[in-house]
């Protein structure tokens, strides 16, 4: 029997794939706990209009992303924080604290999981943080510090 897959299946095959099952398999595991579907003509074209759907909103999202990045790309961020006599700050800067200050100077909306910061910022002065904003795409930003006392 052919089945769609629903989702990746050990030894038999990845999702969105046809594969060749036997009956048994297919009616008594795949099917009822919603691993596949049988492979008849109309699922098949439905399977492919759902592909053809994912793939259209995977090219907006990257165009979206595209645009979002060509807006942080050599922008630059202001963060004020308090610091000590000789320009150590008092605490660190975060992927948190640069997520907010985004929002705050651009009014643009950042998940701070995005922000790749090797380790926190604890001193002043200019830092250049990468923002991963889809999965190839990233940007830019300059990060920087100013103390207060």
């Amino acid at each position: 029997m052919e089945v769609i897959l629903k989702k990746d299946v050990k030894g038999t095959g990845k999702e969105g794939q046809i594969v060749k099952v036997s009956d048994g398999f297919a009616r008594n595991k795949l099917i009822p706990g919603g691993l596949a579907v049988e492979a008849t003509p109309a699922n098949k074209k439905a399977f492919e209009r759902e592909k053809a759907r994912a793939a259209e909103k995977l090219a907006q999202e990257r165009a979206e992303a595209e645009k979002f990045a060509a807006k942080l790309r050599g922008r630059g961020v202001v963060i004020k924080t308090k610091v000590g006599d000789n320009g150590k700050l008092f605490g660190s800067i975060t992927s948190m604290d640069i997520a907010q200050a985004i929002f705050d100077q651009t009014g643009e909306e950042l998940d701070r999981r995005k922000i790749i910061l090797d380790k926190p910022i604890k001193e002043t002065g200019t830092t250049e943080v990468e923002i991963k904003v889809f999965q190839d795409i990233s940007a830019k930003v300059k990060v920087r510090i100013e103390g207060s006392k």
